[in-house]
């Protein structure tokens, strides 16, 4: 017997036969002698509507400001998942499972006041490991918890993933099963290449790499929280049929993420790269004729950081009469807020002009076996070079290579790379 958190997202929970389905996913760990607890999502593309809901709010009531309340907005969002875990408890009761719902501040997940984007800070899993006890599924709204107003406070979008990792340490489950519409991590994405592979296995430091660097299949917070607590965490897809001879073994029907000596201990030798990740949600902001003298670098990224805008890549170029050229990416969204930013900040800068451009891509090269190998880096540069590429910037880490090239070339440089490392294998 295991304790198991299962996750399901708003695709799996999309309408009542689909919430029948994920029914018929608890009813199986049930039946194996599991205790179960249910994270889930709202219902696909609920968020969406009620966010429209409160935005569009003041405009028609005639408010003289477009701001809300954003106490009142996490009310209202949080909404959505309460009606899901509701939905699915009645399905498994009817099954003949035990199992109720819980909202997030029933168990309670305490979180800070940063209504819309709060974090948690601490889980009392005590209530669920005595329902536990008494044979019950805990069916749990994702997403939200309590602020120390007293509030429903939400995790802002992807927080149903963290709920889960955070739910599975809090109760100390054996493991986290992420149920979504893919059937687990794949090499690269396999809509670009046909070739691209399901991970049986992969590092907690390489997912964190792959979700932040364009993986859509994980939400990064989930990911670092299950690595500073080694939660073990499968992704699986709900779309496969229950009862399918492969779902009754989750090492088969799935990728699982964990720590980096778990892979070690099962492979003889580490592949060297693990995946290649691309992001076109970049932006490219070049300061031009910058004076190359201390402080100019905090002068340009300090308003940034201000403004709550995050900067990946930073190139610096000196000339040989004493200015330098800044080139940064920022998320595409905060383009015109990071050129409008700078431009602010002129005076304390000084420079000559700020131009830039969103039809950029990042492609990263990831990979925990890159710590131990040479001339990871020499080979992707020649392969890109070979077709014409350019590379605009570059940045990288123990375990990862990125590069920004334009948009254009993004499928001409993820192919060959996926086939240069021996993903296609």
């Amino acid at each position: 017997m295991a304790r198991i958190v299962m996750k399901f997202g708003g695709t799996s929970v999309a309408d009542i036969a689909r919430i029948r389905n994920v029914a018929r996913h608890v009813k199986r760990e049930v039946d194996a002698g599991h205790e179960v607890a249910v994270v889930v999502s709202a219902m696909a593309g609920k968020t969406n509507e009620l966010v429209g809901w409160v935005q569009g709010m003041p405009k028609a009531t005639g408010a003289s400001s477009p701001f809300f309340d954003a106490r009142e907005y996490d009310a209202i969002v949080a909404s959505g998942e309460q009606v899901t875990s509701g939905l699915l408890a009645i399905a498994l009761q009817s099954m003949g499972v035990n199992a109720r719902s819980w909202q997030g501040w029933q168990i309670p997940i305490k979180t800070d006041g940063a209504h819309g984007a709060a974090r948690i800070t601490d889980i009392d899993g005590s209530f669920l490991i005595k329902r536990f006890g008494e044979g019950q599924v805990a069916v749990v709204a994702g997403f939200q918890g309590i602020a120390p107003d007293n509030r429903i406070s939400t995790l802002g979008r992807g927080g149903s993933d963290t709920s889960a990792v955070a739910i599975a340490a809090a109760v100390k489950a054996d493991r986290c099963d992420i149920y979504t519409d893919v059937d687990g991590v794949y090499t690269t994405d396999p809509r670009v290449v046909p070739k691209a592979k399901r991970l049986d296995r992969i590092a907690f430091e390489e997912m964190l790499e792959m979700a932040s660097l364009g993986a859509k299949v994980l939400q990064v917070r989930s990911v670092e929280l299950a690595m500073v607590h080694n939660v073990r965490t499968f992704v699986r897809s709900s779309l496969v049929d229950p009862e399918a001879p492969e779902m009754a073994n989750v090492e088969k029907a799935g990728t699982l993420i964990c720590d980096e000596e778990e892979i070690v201990a099962t492979q003889m030798e580490q592949q060297v790269v693990t995946g290649i990740a691309f992001s076109k949600d970049e932006a490219q902001v070049s300061i031009r004729r910058v004076a190359d003298k201390p402080g100019i670098a905090a002068a340009v990224f300090g308003p940034l950081a201000e403004a709550h805008i995050n900067v990946d890549m930073i190139v610096q170029n000196v000339s040989a009469d004493g200015f330098t050229d800044i080139t940064f990416t920022v998320p595409n969204a905060d383009f015109e807020r990071a050129k409008a930013v700078i431009e602010t900040a002129k005076g304390a800068i000084d420079f000559h002009d700020v131009e830039g451009s969103t039809d950029v891509t990042k492609v990263s090269v990831i990979g925990i076996g890159m710590r131990s190998h040479a001339g990871v880096a020499a080979k992707a540069f020649e392969a890109l070079a070979a077709r014409g590429i350019n590379i605009r910037a570059i940045t990288t880490s123990e375990i990862k290579i990125s590069f920004l090239i334009d948009a254009a070339y993004t499928e001409l440089a993820v192919r060959p790379l996926h086939s240069l490392y021996g993903l296609d294998s």
